[in-house]
């Protein structure tokens, strides 16, 4: 029997069926957890990697098929265990992409987990896409700003490191040495990037070897920017085969963004400025970036004036930027809290009015327009309070903080975005009623 008690829904006859998830234990101890409210949790493995930290063997359900009889299987085993919600993180490969239409049809919830759209200290929780599929797309600042609550604390300032760095890249070198050797049990398995299983299980171990050579060059290279004394800008690089970067932007490769950026910062920046290009921290090389940007510089004969740092404390380069530029990379919410100027280039969900300059490169370069600070601040109090959560998928003390409060989201009725828009919307009504 469901019992409705306020917002939210608990009941026994809820079942949830786990897709992929981010690396480590995050879905397993959620799935405990959840199962201790009386619902139901089922896993399916698309490979020997996603099943290792499952622990209800008796659950774990092993795709070991062509992927394309992935939507049939997926359908089955919604009717065979009584799927009611489905569980993913990261919503634009193509297998969730086909389970999240499988399930809409079907008229299920859907909880999609992401980084924080705020990280480092925050994750995403939404219900039915992330990204460019956010229902934040369809939210004006407007409603945003009518829809805060009133009484909320001034929410606590963003750290100024990326997070759990060190176990993300723990924990996906285990994920791929599983994948690597133990994976003869999914004969038809094809990871949904370019590099097969054992180049991203080499790049994994290389990136934990290097980092500590890769820390010395950063610090180096970030002091010459900072003590140098000319104004510079900042390009936040992504990984070229992140989700956002290759289903949400026109770019085909890192090397189209370069040029563009670059051949802008040429005709537009006065002189003395310079540009500095801020690798992701999960970099791992399987693009040559310096290389590439190296050559960009090159035939622009700007080389002197370019500068590229790889990983490291985003903060540090952020306090003394004039600008920031990139396609749809999540760290830009940094730089918009510090109100720097930004101009992004693919679908984004702080692509909104008075947040990101739409001025061509070398105007932005030349005189770019900062964001409204009233309007941020709005974005940001709003997205605190609905679809990010404190907290970490990665390390112990991160996922201890997100299970505190991310059980109770999933199990509440409606959508977090909707559930504070008619809030604030039935409060209004109220308060006129009153009047």
């Amino acid at each position: 029997m469901t019992k409705t008690t306020g917002k939210r829904t608990t009941s026994t006859k809820r079942v949830f069926l786990f897709l992929q998830g981010p690396h480590g234990p995050f879905f397993s101890e959620l799935a405990q957890r959840l199962t201790e409210t009386g619902a139901k949790c089922w896993r399916v493995a698309f490979n020997a990697g996603d099943g290792t930290r499952w622990r209800d063997r008796s659950t774990l359900l092993e795709f070991k098929d062509q992927i394309s009889d992935w939507p049939q299987q997926m359908s089955r085993w919604m009717a065979q265990t009584g799927t009611t919600d489905v569980a993913l993180y990261g919503d634009v490969r193509q297998h969730h992409a086909q389970a999240v239409q499988i399930a809409k049809d079907a008229g299920l919830t859907i909880h999609v987990f992401e980084e924080g759209y705020l990280r480092p200290y925050w994750a995403t929780y939404e219900r039915g896409g992330s990204n460019g599929n956010s229902k934040l797309m369809q939210i004006s600042i407007e409603q945003m700003r009518n829809a805060l609550s009133r009484t909320a604390n001034v929410p606590a300032l963003p750290p100024d490191r990326w997070g759990d760095l060190r176990m993300h890249m723990v924990h996906g070198a285990l994920y791929h040495w599983h994948v690597l050797f133990r994976n003869q049990r999914f004969p038809h398995y094809r990871p949904h990037r370019d590099q097969t299983v054992a180049e991203e299980f080499r790049l994994h171990v290389l990136r934990l070897l290097r980092r500590p050579r890769h820390m010395i060059e950063r610090w180096i290279t970030t002091r010459r920017i900072r003590i140098g004394g000319r104004p510079y800008h900042v390009v936040l690089l992504q990984l070229e085969h992140d989700a956002s970067f290759r289903a949400f932007s026109e770019f085909g490769s890192q090397t189209e963004f370069v040029d563009l950026v670059i051949d802008g910062f040429a005709k537009g920046a006065p002189p003395h400025h310079r540009l500095v290009f801020k690798a992701h921290p999960l970099e791992d090389g399987r693009v040559p970036l310096e290389q590439t940007i190296l050559e960009a510089a090159k035939r622009h004969n700007i080389m002197s004036r370019v500068h590229f740092v790889r990983g490291g404390k985003l903060a540090y380069l952020l306090q003394s930027a004039r600008s920031a530029v990139t396609v749809n990379s999540t760290s830009a919410h940094q730089a918009l809290w510090r109100g720097l100027p930004v101009r992004s280039f693919g679908v984004s969900v702080y692509d909104k009015p008075d947040l990101v300059s739409h001025q061509t490169l070398p105007d932005f370069f030349a005189d770019p327009q900062p964001p409204d600070a009233d309007a941020y601040a709005a974005y940001r109090q709003f997205l605190l309070e609905t679809s990010q959560i404190p907290g970490g998928f990665y390390s112990a003390k991160g996922r201890s903080q997100l299970l505190r409060q991310v059980v109770d989201r999933m199990l509440t009725a409606q959508d977090p975005y909707d559930l504070r828009l008619k809030e604030r919307e039935t409060g209004a009504q109220q308060l006129r009623v009153v009047r």
